[in-house]
């Protein structure tokens, strides 16, 4: 039984930036409940990048919901794809991936992925399934079916060949790839990020000419990462991981600009209509509380609520309060020293991954023992009782002088 259609197109429209054509996903909708069959929901998982954070979570979320209305959630890894490499928002040709390494990447995106979608109503199938079997004919006949103009209409195409960057001749069969998968499943929906918006539209005209009706694309916004500049991205280190650790949640949480509160309650939480619209009215007045019950939403949602009260009192007890964690790691340096200069203190406990490294810590005030600044690159550090080394805003460690022998 499913939801009634103003009520499902209700929960589909949230959050999304473009439902293409919407009269068509009605259309759609209602056959289904006339017929009580689900919807075919396709989302197209990238095997190069296993880690999930929140900015994946949009998409993801958006499928869940398609799940609570019934319908059947198809998760595909592109293990095939991957040895192309997705040109979307690409300056230069992908490196291509392994089978291997894309299977592996795609199981541990569907673990991940999991914390989000229920396990009910799923499928995860990999495009090598139906893509390696066709032939060299088969792929000629696929590529007649679209044109190199439409090819340099996507935006990182046509930049690339104006600015004289090679395109190689596979990176066009991506999208004619991805749209294969469509009518190897025939979806009814993809989703896909407004980075995917082309892929999308490709699917809907190969589906056409491949005689099945064409799939609706749902194109949702790209979450900005922490930094309240560029798009969430691990690479840059703006991103809040799905499976990073309570703490690690809450204090990234609280660190977004105010003006990215709404678009994280609205793309990664379930919070209602009605306090969406509290919010806006909050935003200038409260926006530390405003962060503070975002970021207990996100741990309850990766975590529970009671990591998510923990988290709290953790981040206030170091934070506010200026304590040490209880959970504070102990590094037993073996020296017989009773000293060491700071630069090699903090590669040897790899809070700094090189020398080079923990000067620029130092310089940028981010480092304190006992809870004492240190600005001095060439500081000497006594091992004589164990020290608090503190390395940015949440990297605590304890450490005590063990002598050789």
């Amino acid at each position: 039984m499913f939801p009634p259609i103003n009520e499902q197109m209700d929960l589909i429209r949230r959050g999304s930036s473009e439902i293409i054509p919407e009269d068509s996903l009605v259309e759609k909708l209602v056959r289904s409940i006339k017929t009580d069959t689900p919807l075919t929901v396709k989302l197209g998982c990238d095997p190069s990048r296993p880690d999930l954070h929140l900015g994946h979570s949009v998409v993801l979320r958006k499928l869940r919901h398609f799940q609570d209305l019934g319908h059947e959630a198809i998760l595909i890894v592109g293990d095939f794809t991957g040895m192309i490499g997705d040109p979307s928002g690409k300056s230069k040709t992908r490196p291509p991936l392994t089978i291997e390494e894309t299977r592996r990447n795609g199981q541990s995106y569907f673990d991940q992925a999991t914390k989000i979608l229920s396990t009910r109503r799923i499928k995860i199938l990999y495009n090598s399934e139906w893509l390696s079997e066709m032939n060299f004919t088969d792929v000629i006949m696929l590529a007649s079916k679209y044109t190199v103009a439409r090819m340099l209409e996507r935006d990182d195409f046509e930049k690339r060949y104006h600015e004289g960057e090679p395109i190689s001749v596979h990176e066009f069969l991506y999208p004619l790839a991805q749209a294969m998968d469509s009518v190897a499943i025939k979806a009814d929906v993809e989703l896909g990020g407004t980075d995917q918006k082309f892929n999308l539209l490709v699917g809907r005209d190969i589906q056409r000419e491949y005689g099945q009706e064409p799939q609706v694309a749902i194109i949702l916004p790209l979450l900005v990462g922490t930094d309240g500049v560029e798009k969430m991205s691990k690479s840059l280190d703006n991103y809040i991981g799905i499976t990073d650790s309570p703490k690690d949640i809450y204090g990234k949480t609280l660190s977004i600009p105010d003006n990215l509160i709404y678009d994280y309650f609205l793309l990664t939480t379930d919070v209602g209509e009605e306090y969406l619209k509290k919010i806006m009215d909050q935003i200038t007045a409260k926006p530390r509380d405003l962060k503070r019950q975002l970021a207990r939403e996100l741990v309850t949602i990766y975590w529970s609520k009671e990591a998510a009260e923990k988290a709290e009192e953790e981040f206030d007890k170091i934070f506010i309060r200026k304590a040490v964690p209880e959970d504070l790691e102990e590094y037993f340096l073996q020296t017989d020293s009773e000293s060491i200069d700071i630069i090699q203190l903090l590669s040897e406990t790899k809070l700094a991954t090189s020398r080079s490294e923990a000067r620029r810590l130092i310089e940028q005030g981010g480092v304190n023992i006992d809870g004492n600044k240190v600005s001095d690159i060439n500081q000497i550090v006594s091992l004589t009782n164990s020290i608090i080394l503190k390395v940015g805003k949440r990297k605590f460690l304890k450490v005590t002088r063990k002598n050789k022998q």
